[in-house]
């Protein structure tokens, strides 16, 4: 199967190097890959540019936009920037972050999943940070999920979802609107990415109240939101997190904020959280 790979990058001299040698040394190599470089003001730009002497299938296009980086809308823009620069002879689309270590056999086995069953939409590993000498897992998101670090879509699945939100939760609802099509979403725990650069790290503080609107705009209610909010905020180790996601919800409900899903699939999205939660519980 062919894949393309795009990568959105801002400021990533110290890991993009890392990254993209991991992955021209795949056992099985993208058809294509296009570096997004978003407005970087380090060496990020020269780096690509020196492996692309080497390799003819990467490629790079240039970006321009604030240097805020808010969760969501800046990387999915990056992203869809240069995903309008690559045909659609691709049977894979995968979105990689700038910051991640790859085993070499990664794209080989994540292929090897689409090939097994026609039904599968979306694979993924999982995320690993380093942690007193030793990598261990980033535990942010219950084991079914695939992070957005590494996302993986084959094409059908990818073009019935209507690509990625140019928001956060865009790494939820691309999940979830999968399975509202009946797509199958497959995490293999065989798959370890060392991811270089901790989640959130350069976030800019008033993104702790975009979480917040993000579960509004995937269409949880309330109910949900509070849950949510409390289970993200426990696995972050800052339980008050929970009352800025809370107010964050408030914020768009008031502001009327236009959700990333339609009425159909945000009442399928509740029904399938609640029955997830019912799981749990039992």
């Amino acid at each position: 199967m062919d894949y393309y790979i795009v990568i959105p990058s801002h400021n990533e001299e110290k890991y993009i190097a890392q990254t993209l040698q991991s992955i021209v040394e795949q056992t099985v190599l993208p058809k294509k890959l296009v570096v997004v470089n978003d407005n970087s003001t380090d060496h990020t730009e020269a780096i690509v540019a020196s492996f692309i002497q080497n390799h003819p299938w990467i490629s790079l296009v240039n970006k321009s936009s604030e240097a805020i980086h808010l969760p969501g809308s800046k990387v999915i823009q990056a992203f869809q920037k240069g995903l309008a620069t690559l045909d659609d002879h691709y049977e894979v689309m995968v979105k990689v972050d700038a910051d991640l270590i790859f085993p070499p056999t990664y794209f080989e086995t994540i292929l090897s999943h689409f090939q097994s069953d026609d039904q599968i939409g979306m694979a993924g590993g999982f995320a690993y940070i380093e942690k007193n000498g030793e990598w261990i897992l980033e535990n942010l998101t219950d084991k079914d999920h695939i992070r957005g670090a590494f996302k993986a879509y084959r094409k059908e699945a990818f073009q019935q979802i209507g690509g990625l939100k140019p928001a956060m939760g865009w790494d939820t609802v691309d999940e979830l609107l999968c399975k509202f099509y009946n797509w199958k979403v497959i995490t293999d725990t065989s798959l370890k990415v060392k991811h270089l650069k901790p989640t959130g790290a350069s976030y800019n503080k008033t993104a702790r109240y975009k979480q917040g609107e993000a579960f509004y705009t995937l269409g949880y209610g309330f109910f949900i939101t509070a849950i949510a909010s409390l289970k993200l905020a426990l696995r972050k180790g800052k339980p008050l997190l929970f009352i800025d996601y809370i107010n964050g919800f408030w914020k768009a409900k008031s502001d009327k904020k236009p959700l990333l899903v339609t009425a159909e699939q945000a009442k399928f999205i509740r029904s399938y959280r609640l029955k997830k939660m019912k799981e749990k519980l039992m």
